[in-house]
């Protein structure tokens, strides 16, 4: 007997589930640009679109009689019998769209395709947030400083004999109750006594945590545009779930610039609109007078990421900006610059300047569409350090 088929309910909701999740891996450069995930601060759950998942099944006409299934013995593996009939669903015709196979200036028509059913499915954002950064760490980490900061950690690895009746291990009370009637002469299961019980207990393990501090620069001049701003926001939103749920003890600095630079808070860093022009060396003078102040590089480990438009007050401020980070580099694990450019294609005198710096621990990234936020992430995430 096939007693998966007693099951197949709970294997069913196991697909589903892992659909799910390969879906969701699969579009992670689009779901990380989504505003509405990051709108949602303080929610424990968010929802993202997920393509219909239908099952296999024969469907018979209802109109033509009895028929059976076993077909004419001709088919083989992905042999398609037969396909959806044509409606009035909601896909497009794309050959009336102008520009794609239509007569120039011609309006689009109504759509005769079958359109592809979604749905929105919940999940978690801790759920979201491991896959997104399975694969994120910080760069070039190193034991500096309380390498021996400590944070208690809880891992059910231990078997006793005593326990609650929910932490019960089933599997070892078995094989306990098995061995114990094996000894006697029958080997067989039954007789249960309390000392075949096996339970799963939990242990608290420390987790050594190393000091670090992640110095967050935002450019909020007037030249950042809605686009800008949103991909800035986004990238230090991520950013800051990633190093909270990764890293618990790590220490953050927010600094905001336009033609000065100021150190603020968390909310002020994320709600601060746009104004005045830009003088990004206010920036990195600011960032590089914090961590002589209060982060001394021989007891931290010490990032920062930058993000701006590329749009400088002239180049003397280019060349500020490039003695500064030459002194930043010789302090940080890693500095990220990443640059917001739409529809433009050439790099700003700022991006020419930096890239100018050779550097293994200098990452830059220009971003010019909201799926090239994933990439950042993970250029400036690497594992490795690279770029």
């Amino acid at each position: 007997m096939d007693w998966s088929l007693h099951r197949q309910g709970a294997i069913d909701q196991a697909r589903h589930h892992a659909k799910i999740k390969e879906a969701i891996r699969k579009n992670l450069f689009e779901i990380v640009s989504q505003e509405t995930i990051i709108s949602q601060q303080g929610k424990k759950t968010v929802t993202i679109p997920i393509r219909t998942l239908e099952l296999y099944r024969f469907r018979y006409h209802p109109y033509k009689g009895q028929r059976v299934g076993q077909g004419d013995g001709h088919t083989r593996r992905g042999t398609v019998i037969g396909q959806r009939t044509a409606g009035t669903g909601s896909g497009v015709d794309r050959a009336t769209v102008p520009g794609e196979g239509g007569a120039p200036g011609e309006q689009p028509q109504a759509g005769n395709l079958p359109g592809v059913d979604y749905y929105e499915a919940e999940i978690e954002i801790d759920q979201l947030a491991a896959l997104l950064f399975e694969e994120l760490g910080l760069p070039f980490l190193e034991p500096r400083g309380k390498a021996s900061l400590r944070s208690p950690q809880l891992s059910f690895t231990h078997i006793a004999r005593h326990g609650p009746l929910a932490s019960l291990d089933r599997k070892r009370t078995i094989l306990q109750n098995l061995r114990r009637n094996a000894l006697a002469g029958r080997p067989v299961f039954g007789d249960l006594k309390p000392e075949d019980l096996r339970f799963r207990v939990w242990r608290t393990r420390d987790r050594v945590e190393h000091n670090a501090v992640v110095l967050a620069l935002r450019d909020v001049s007037a030249s950042m545009g809605e686009f800008e701003k949103f991909v800035s926001r986004s990238f230090f939103f991520w950013t800051v779930q990633f190093l909270r749920r990764r890293y618990g003890d790590v220490e953050m600095v927010f600094i905001t610039h336009h033609t000065e630079a100021r150190e603020v808070d968390e909310e002020a860093f994320f709600q601060l609109g746009q104004s005045g022009g830009t003088r990004v060396s206010s920036a990195y003078r600011l960032a590089l007078e914090v961590i002589t102040r209060r982060y001394p590089p021989h007891n931290w480990n010490i990032y920062l990421f930058h993000f701006s438009d590329g749009e400088n007050y002239g180049s003397g401020d280019n060349a500020r900006c490039v003695e500064l980070l030459g002194h930043l580099l010789t302090r940080c694990n890693l500095i990220g610059y990443g640059e917001v450019r739409p529809n433009l294609h050439l790099r700003s005198p700022l991006m020419t300047a930096l890239r100018g710096i050779k550097h293994p621990r200098l990452a830059t990234y220009t971003i010019r569409k909201t799926a090239d936020i994933y990439a950042a992430l993970r250029t400036f995430f690497s594992r490795e350090g690279r770029e």
